[in-house]
């Protein structure tokens, strides 16, 4: 086993959620090797063409990373995987954070083609695609942004991917639309945590109406502006946002969730020319931290 591969145990926990071997002529034998070369791939940031021949073909290892990002695969295995985490109670409802964070786009991310890509053998796009491919134009150049939900034991919960230039409070909602976590025994998934973090960059009138609705408890500081425009409204300004600053400190563990996540080259520095695929890109990273202890 080399640096970086799967251990025994976060294989046991992954192989009984992998498509089934033998379908196809053979065609998804030797899953754990494959996905071993992927990993190593978004750990380094190496060209497919210079994979070490330990991993087997390159274009094989590319092809069913690419295949999984496209039909769904890695979505299913991530929503798997927490279910299974959740019924051992290795989610921390607590406390659920909202961040972003923006990667770099490598030069080999730009130029995809315009024509919508199609699911191999069918019709319909891939589940994740977006028109704009999740690349937008800045002062620094083509950038990517991350937006996610981490629980309290720094692992993300669910993920969204937007061109760099997107603000961070219209994404807070789409975010976490997406929070539904399945449950073993049955029932509907779980889909609101105790309490809701995020810095100033969400705080907004339409956020915390959601959120009320919703009734999730939530810590989100009030800027400057928004509060002196509530003071002058006077009596129709409303009341003020309540904040508690203990709650508050515990922020940091979606920072660390970041953090965790672009320890994966291939996920600091965008080289993926679609966003599909780098959102199995970044499913993938989530889903190897959710393995381990």
């Amino acid at each position: 086993m080399g640096r970086g591969d799967l251990t025994s145990d976060e294989w046991v926990r992954l192989k009984a959620h992998l498509p089934k071997s033998g379908q196809r002529g053979g065609r998804w034998e030797s899953h754990r090797r494959v996905i071993n070369g992927i990993l190593f791939r978004q750990r380094t940031g190496v060209l497919w063409r210079d994979l070490p021949a330990r991993f087997g073909k390159w274009k094989t290892v590319y092809e069913r990373r690419r295949r999984w990002s496209a039909d769904g695969t890695w979505d299913r295995i991530s929503a798997a995987v927490l279910a299974g985490a959740d019924a051992e109670g290795r989610i921390d409802w607590s406390m659920v954070s909202v961040d972003s964070t923006s990667c770099r786009a490598h030069q080999h991310a730009a130029g995809a083609r315009r024509k919508p890509p199609r699911l191999p053998g069918k019709r319909r796009t891939p589940r994740q695609h977006r028109p704009d491919e999740g690349l937008g134009r800045s002062r620094g150049g083509l950038t990517c942004k991350i937006h996610l939900a981490g629980e309290g034991g720094r692992r993300p919960l669910t993920l969204l991917i937007t061109p760099g230039q997107w603000g961070d409070a219209p994404q807070l909602i789409p975010v976490m639309e997406r929070i539904r976590v399945g449950r073993l025994s049955g029932g509907r998934p779980r889909t609101r945590p105790e309490h809701l973090g995020g810095d100033k960059a969400y705080s907004s009138r339409r956020n915390r109406r959601y959120l009320r609705r919703r009734q999730i408890k939530h810590t989100i500081p009030e800027p400057k502006n928004q509060r002196a425009n509530r003071q002058r409204r006077g009596s129709k300004g409303g009341r003020p946002t309540g904040f508690d600053a203990t709650i508050y400190k515990r922020r940091n563990e979606v920072e660390r969730t970041i953090l965790a996540l672009k320890n994966s080259r291939a996920v600091a520095t965008r080289y993926d020319k679609r966003a599909y695929i780098f959102h199995g890109t970044l499913t993938l990273a989530a889903i190897r931290l959710w393995l381990r202890p």
